[in-house]
This record gives structure tokens, C-alpha cells and sequence, in this order.
């Protein structure tokens, strides 16, 4: 009777640790991101930004804020655009919604394909304003704050 109370007690604890082992291991830390912002190739501009973020592996949300300043003209539209590496040129991937101000916050649930693009430094961030319909000042993302 003893050695199959053990039993069980050892049966239980077992149990409590592999639950609280698969608990720990679902909660995947938070990636920041960060991208510096600058004019693109063939662009004059004095125009600056920076986007940070975060991305959370659980849930695959990317969260950002971008800001930026010193534009040519008004913005029109921002983008996350890949994959490329840097300095060449990729598709929309998400659109960051178009406040015409700055700050411009926002998120989305991104596929595990693109999340794999984004950690990857093959994500960019793109604003596009009236005198730079393809772009004024971009910056690739990178993880890190």
C-alpha cells in the first residue's frame, strides 16, 4: 500500500512539472524590432523616421509605432514591404494605416512565413509621400531596440 501511494505521489508530480514545463514553454518572449528611416536611393530629402515594435511568437502579432519628420511633402500612404535585403525593392506585406501624422501606430497577425521574412531582416518599412510616390524615406527592420 505504501509503495503504491508513492507511486501515485511520484505519478503526480511528474504531471505537475510537465504542465508547468509545457506552460512556460507556449509563452515565447516578445522580439523587438526596430527600424532607423532615411531617405530612399535617388531621393533628396531631409526627411528621418524610426519605427519600433514588437512581435510576439505566440500569437504572431507584429505591433508597431512609427514616427518621423522633415518630409518633402505630406505622406500618403506607409507600408511594411519584403522580402528584400537591403536596398532592394518588395511588395506590400502590411500597410501601416495612413494618419498623415506622425506618430502612426498600429498591428497585425502576420503568417508564420512572413514572420520568418520579418526576424530575417527582409522586412522594410516604406513612406510614400506626394513628391515620392515610391517611397521618400525607408529603413529595413532589425531585431533589438
Amino acid at each position: 500500500m505504501l509503495h503504491s501511494r508513492l507511486g501515485r505521489l511520484a505519478f503526480a508530480a511528474l504531471t505537475v512539472s510537465a504542465i508547468t514545463l509545457g506552460a512556460g514553454a507556449a509563452q515565447a518572449a516578445m522580439i523587438d524590432l526596430h527600424a532607423n528611416l532615411h531617405p530612399a536611393a535617388g531621393v533628396k530629402s531631409a526627411g528621418t523616421g524610426m519605427m519600433s515594435g514588437t512581435y510576439d511568437p505566440a500569437t504572431h502579432k507584429l505591433t508597431w509605432t512609427v514616427t518621423y519628420s522633415g518630409l518633402s511633402s505630406p505622406e500618403t500612404m506607409a507600408h511594411f514591404h519584403g522580402p528584400a535585403k537591403i536596398g532592394g525593392n518588395a511588395g506590400v506585406q502590411v500597410p501601416i494605416a495612413a494618419v498623415h501624422a506622425s506618430p502612426m501606430s498600429g498591428s497585425a497577425t502576420i503568417t508564420a512565413t512572413q514572420a520568418k521574412q520579418l526576424l530575417g531582416g527582409l522586412w522594410y518599412v516604406n513612406i510614400h509621400t506626394k513628391n515620392y510616390m515610391g517611397g521618400e524615406i525607408r529603413g529595413h527592420v532589425m531585431q533589438g531596440k
